[in-house]
């Protein structure tokens, strides 16, 4: 705390020290910024005023009391408040839900009586890390390297990176990674000891975050095993269906050739029956009766023969369906 002294010849003069106070806090907590005067009891024109001066919006009053009444900037919505009795001398204040723009540095200005006194507080804001990536760079093959990643995009610096792998429900100790590149676990000709859980912790002032990952490292002959299930699966699909496909077709064609076979069948079947109808040109009024008799037989006969033709066929084409349906 500074304390300026004026007398009635207009001479000022500073006691104190002009040493700034030092204040981290942590991004999303509270804070309190402390601000120590004896002006309160000179008399009744008391004044106080705390300005902050940071990077986004240069120096601006952010409370202040004057005549009897206190004075909020609306912009910061009720964030910052006095403390205790300021008018007995504690001027200090209090300040909700830290924001990293809210680092910087704050003056408190206090006036009474022509006296001055005024405090320097620096503010700084630490930033936990945000939460972490983590992922496996790599293929998990027995024998093969792989490396662990872990990121923070955020949080303040220096920010320290941590491995741990579980084993026997328990985390190991921190274990080695390279210099220069703490961020990143090298496993080297992985065995299966290695598998399992691998965490992540990330660290710096104003806390920590963790992240996960797990390690699955298999042998190559399980490896290839599984693509031959997989490949072998896909390959039964698809032989299915083309077999499928192909029953379909054969029992299509087979039935568009009965289809056809059936139809040259019934032609050849009405073929005779079209000769018999057909009139003589010159037989119905010359012949005898011994003619129409005889002609009465030849026409049996041939009638008989067709029929018979006709059965002989009919067995045949029998024949053949069973031995179609056989085949099938």
């Amino acid at each position: 705390m500074q304390t300026l002294l004026c007398s009635f010849l207009g001479l000022c003069f500073v006691v104190g020290t002009f040493a700034p106070t030092v204040i981290e806090s942590i991004s999303e907590e509270n804070a309190t910024l402390p601000c120590q005067h004896k002006l309160g009891l000179l008399g009744n024109n008391l004044d106080i005023e705390w300005l902050s001066n940071n990077s986004d919006h240069g120096q601006k009053v952010i409370l202040s009391y004057s005549g009897g009444q206190v004075y909020e900037n609306r912009e910061l919505k009720g964030r910052y408040s006095f403390v205790a009795d300021f008018l007995t001398g504690d001027a200090t204040i209090f300040i909700r839900s830290l924001e990293p723009n809210d680092a910087g540095l704050y003056t408190c200005k206090v006036k009474n009586a022509g006296q001055y006194a005024w405090s320097l507080v620096i503010l700084k804001i630490l930033v936990k890390p945000s939460e972490p990536d983590c992922w496996i760079e790599g293929e998990q093959i027995v024998g093969r390297n792989v490396t662990l990643h872990c990121r923070s995009s955020e949080g303040s610096l220096p920010m320290k990176y941590y491995w741990q792998h579980l084993k026997h429900q328990e985390y190991s100790g921190y274990l080695p990674t390279r210099p220069g590149s703490p961020q990143q676990l090298f496993l080297q000709n992985v065995s299966k000891a290695d598998n399992g859980s691998y965490r992540c912790i990330v660290s710096n002032q104003a806390g920590n975050r963790i992240c996960y990952v797990h390690l699955t490292a298999q042998t190559p002959t399980n490896v290839a095993f599984l693509a031959g299930v997989t490949c072998g699966s896909v390959g039964g699909v698809l032989f299915l269906v083309l077999l499928c496909w192909y029953l379909f077709r054969k029992k299509e064609l087979k039935k568009r050739e009965e289809d056809e076979f059936l139809n040259e069948i019934r032609e050849d079947a009405e073929a005779p029956k079209a000769r018999l109808m057909k009139p003589g040109s010159s037989s119905s009024g010359s012949r005898s009766s011994r003619s129409g008799s005889s002609s009465t037989r030849s026409t049996t006969n041939s009638a008989s023969r067709s029929q018979r033709t006709l059965s002989t066929q009919e067995t045949a084409h029998g024949d053949s369906r069973h031995h179609c349906l056989e085949q099938i």
